[in-house]
């Protein structure tokens, strides 16, 4: 018998809190993501997006440590700790650029993401 449903095998999925995170400039936020896997060393990843641009890349973090960020984002800025089920990412010293609509993502599913935090930066 051959089963290929999500019931069956188990589905990875990541799950963000809904709704928009309003905060000051200078301020520190925290967003939320939560996960499920079947994978024993999951990749757990954050991007950005902008209106209208491809989302980018700001870091990874998996179960050995790994701490990798993109050059443009700091570590002294963005960070996330991998604690299963979750991996928050805290945006400190925000900037008004910082506005932005924020995904974390799962590999090897990539993104079974389709809602994000919503980020909004004001003076």
């Amino acid at each position: 018998m051959l089963c290929s449903s999500p019931e069956c095998k188990g589905e990875d999925k990541v799950m963000q809190t809904s709704g928009d995170v309003i905060a000051a400039e200078g301020d520190t936020v925290t967003l939320d993501c939560t996960f499920e896997t079947t994978a024993s060393n999951p990749d757990l990843f954050w991007y950005k997006q902008e209106v209208n641009i491809f989302p980018e890349y700001i870091l990874r973090r998996d179960p050995y440590g790994t701490r990798d960020n993109a050059p443009e984002f700091q570590k002294d800025r963005f960070d996330a700790e991998l604690n299963k089920p979750s991996v928050p990412l805290k945006i400190q010293k925000l900037q008004l650029s910082d506005s932005a609509v924020y995904y974390c993502a799962l590999r090897p599913t990539v993104t079974g993401n389709k809602q994000g935090s919503y980020l909004n930066t004001t003076e």
